[in-house]
């Protein structure tokens, strides 16, 4: 074969699979973009629709907090989708067997699957989070060892079926791999409960204290500012626990998701200021939090 016929068919294939081939790059690529597009479009409709059916602009409904997460995996598994027919289509106009590449591609699965038994794992474990909803984008989640109430806190910015992406309060962004997330504490599913209590001395006049705290709780519930975020009306539960010389008096509030924490400090401002005046407090309150199922 001389150079003149090596060019002749050199031209004739860019003309025809060569050029098969730039389209698929292309079109591949637009695809992709396209798809990548949608995702965001769908993403800002949800935000702008959760916006208008909840009374707090920064806690999502269960519902989109879901649909948003799915239409993250979907939109990275399509994406996936995309690139991997355009390869067999361009290995096609390569004129390579496709057929002939099924057994060392079987071999070369089995070595893979071996080598990324972690990655395996994330994406089987990123599939029960979607499957069993455990939480969505938007929550506010606490991840940490099986049996403990410690660990790394952040809202989630994004779920994948490999990795979960969280942002923390100090701004901070850790990034988990699917299969390490042993327990999650969602902070924001469907309601919170703040629990308040206030030690007293035990000598103190119980009447006037349960008053003053009923007092406190019915203008909290009735004040524009915080009647939004609650759930229920605010109560007394009454004396908790006894020591030495000291009562627990309990508060309870049920609250909107990611509420609780504002209102526990609210309650604990005014909790502390009109039973200061008293006179029977011990020690600074402190308040503990309890999350609905």
């Amino acid at each position: 074969m001389n150079l003149t016929e090596l060019k002749t068919q050199y031209l004739t294939w860019a003309r025809g699979k060569g050029l098969e081939v730039v389209l698929i790059v292309l079109g591949s690529i637009l695809l992709a973009r396209g798809i990548h597009y949608v995702g965001m479009k769908v993403s800002d409709h949800l935000s702008k629709v959760a916006k208008q059916q909840i009374r707090d602009e920064f806690v999502l409904s269960e519902r989109n907090k879901h649909v948003a997460a799915v239409v993250q995996a979907l939109e990275w598994t399509s994406v996936a989708l995309v690139y991997s027919i355009s390869f067999v289509l361009i290995l096609i106009r390569f004129d390579l067997p496709v057929t002939t590449l099924v057994a060392p591609a079987t071999v070369l699965g089995v070595a893979l699957g071996f080598g990324a038994q972690r990655i395996v794992q994330d994406l089987l474990a990123g599939f029960f989070i979607f499957a069993e909803r455990q939480y969505g984008v938007g929550d506010i989640i606490r991840v940490g060892q099986p049996g403990t109430l410690t660990g790394i806190s952040g809202t989630v910015e994004e779920v994948t079926l490999r990795i979960t992406r969280l942002r923390t309060v100090a701004g901070e962004q850790v990034i988990l791999p699917n299969s390490q997330i042993l327990q999650v504490v969602n902070l924001s599913r469907d309601w919170s409960q703040v629990v308040v209590d206030f030690p007293v001395r035990q000598s103190s006049d119980f009447v006037q204290v349960r008053s003053m705290l009923e007092s406190i709780a019915a203008e909290m519930t009735q004040d524009s500012r915080w009647s939004g975020f609650l759930v229920g009306p605010i109560t007394v539960s009454g004396i908790e626990a006894i020591t030495a010389g000291v009562a627990t008096v309990r508060m309870l509030a049920k609250t909107l998701p990611a509420q609780q924490w504002d209102i526990a400090r609210e309650l604990r401002f005014r909790g502390l200021s009109e039973l200061g005046k008293l006179g029977v407090l011990v020690e600074p309150g402190n308040a503990s939090v309890a999350y609905g199922p």
